[in-house]
């Protein structure tokens, strides 16, 4: 198509995800243009889903995923601006979502819990195989959560992000951070097996469930209507909110 390759600029936390050489060469990259291809395609052959990618400049002029890549063009390719708010459309992203929503990937699952502890709609089968989470994801609108660059770069995910972290509780301060969420948070409104909103329940109606010791000490009770799993304020729940509360206290300190 042409004889000059074209030239990728790749700035902020989306340089990190090049190779080595690269990222270390000031996220330049020059690319051969030999045959016809969008820019979105070029920046994931180099290594980047279009999940991470706030901007792209084409000659210092704003493009859409689907601008075609021409031979002796510069293309600066910008990171998401942090908080990302999925609410409000971005030239890329024209159709925002209709509220806060995840999905998480098998390979980030014990996110799945924290994000449901906090009180976040969050789905997780980890029986789903790639091509089922990305349509899962694009149908329900979801922001998609993994560490699987190949799922995040499937064409029909609008919305997700690439968790750099492989520890859960950095993950959840990666997310919030990101997303813009903070506290106070629905705390301990879903379960967290199912993600279904619990519904209060009376004693009286699951006393011979209970434990002798849960009866004696405990009024308020919690119901999940999919699992039908009690919950109630015990130790679990209490370490559980001690955790909460150290990573909402990390958060503001971030």
């Amino acid at each position: 198509m042409g004889e000059l390759p074209a030239t990728f600029v790749f700035h902020g936390d989306v340089r990190d995800l090049l190779g080595r050489g690269r990222a270390e060469a000031g996220g330049r990259v020059t690319y051969p243009v030999t045959r016809r291809t969008s820019v979105k395609d070029a920046i994931e052959a180099l290594g980047v889903p279009h999940t991470e990618v706030g901007a792209i400049e084409v000659d210092g002029l704003a493009v859409s995923f689907g601008h075609l890549l021409e031979p002796g063009r510069r293309i600066d390719v910008r990171p998401v601006s942090v908080p990302c708010d999925v609410l409000r459309p971005s030239p890329l992203r024209p159709e925002p979502l209709p509220r806060i929503a995840f999905l998480v990937d098998a390979n980030v699952a014990r996110l799945a819990g924290l994000l449901r502890a906090l009180g976040f709609d969050t789905a997780h089968d980890p029986s789903l195989g790639d091509a089922a989470l990305a349509e899962l994801a694009a149908r329900d609108r979801r922001i998609l959560l993994s560490r699987d660059r190949l799922l995040l770069k499937r064409g029909i995910v609008d919305y997700g992000r690439l968790i750099r972290s492989p520890d859960p509780d950095t993950q959840l301060l990666e997310v919030l951070r990101f997303f813009g969420l903070k506290p106070p948070f629905a705390t301990f409104t879903r379960c967290l097996r199912c993600n279904d909103p619990l519904q209060s329940v009376p004693k009286a109606e699951i006393i011979d469930r209970l434990l002798p010791l849960t009866k004696l000490h405990y009024a308020d009770f919690r119901r999940c209507p999919r699992c039908d799993r009690i919950y109630w304020a015990g130790s679990h729940h209490e370490r559980m909110h001690e955790r909460v509360e150290r990573i909402c206290r990390e958060l503001g300190e971030g």
